[in-house]
């Protein structure tokens, strides 16, 4: 059965446009039935126009607090009867309510090897590190910030002229491979959190989740 999908995003979508194009190849075997933002700006809505998707926008200015915000998008999603929750770029920090709402069907995608570098700046902070690696990672929202089960992580290698933003641009590359991944497997029923950890295929994944390689 086809899933339906809600995409939430604050910016240019790029990693919208991945999963739309991996529906629109036979990829995925799930629908965007909306794509909400909370800038009217954001250039993912006309990403989502363009293909005839209904583009949403809630301002997170016109609410008196982080809890009214999100009890009102819970209510627009909710109208679309969502399997699956996408956050892409959407650069709001969530509220417990809506988090727990949404458990098990909400992923995120952030821009680092988790548990390495929650938070922001990730790139700069790899490089600082001397690390020799870097990613980003797919996983379950919890209310823990970058905290949720891992799915699937993609690894990039840091070479000794990379700077943030040349590493950054490695790093998308990789999310626009792997979140399409992500999304195909759980639209699939092959990815699922349960109460004993992620699975693919009914076998627990190791705790940094599938891994893709270089």
């Amino acid at each position: 059965m086809t899933k339906r999908i809600v995409v939430l995003i604050s910016g240019s979508g790029s990693n919208l446009q991945a999963v739309m194009d991996a529906i629109d190849a036979g990829q995925i075997n799930g629908r965007i039935e909306a794509v909400l933002s909370n800038k009217a700006e954001a250039f993912g809505l006309e990403r989502a126009t363009k293909a005839g998707i209904p583009a949403l926008i809630l301002k997170h200015t016109d609410f008196e607090s982080r809890e009214s915000f999100d009890q009102a998008m819970i209510e627009k999603i909710d109208q679309h009867k969502p399997d699956l929750i996408v956050l892409a770029g959407f650069m709001r920090i969530l509220s417990a309510e809506f988090v727990r709402h949404y458990q098990g069907r909400m992923f995120n995608i952030h821009p680092s090897l988790l548990p390495k570098y929650k938070g922001l700046h990730t790139h700069q902070r790899a490089i600082e590190a001397g690390d020799s690696e870097h990613g980003c990672t797919v996983h379950f929202v919890t209310e823990e910030l970058d905290g949720g089960p891992l799915a699937v992580q993609g690894k990039v290698s840091i070479d000794g002229d990379d700077n943030a933003e040349s590493l950054q641009q490695k790093v998308h590359k990789v999310e626009h491979q792997i979140y399409p991944l992500a999304v195909e497997w759980f639209c699939a029923d092959r990815l699922k959190w349960t109460k004993d950890g992620v699975e693919l295929d009914g076998k627990q994944l190791p705790s940094q989740g599938y891994q893709q390689e270089k």
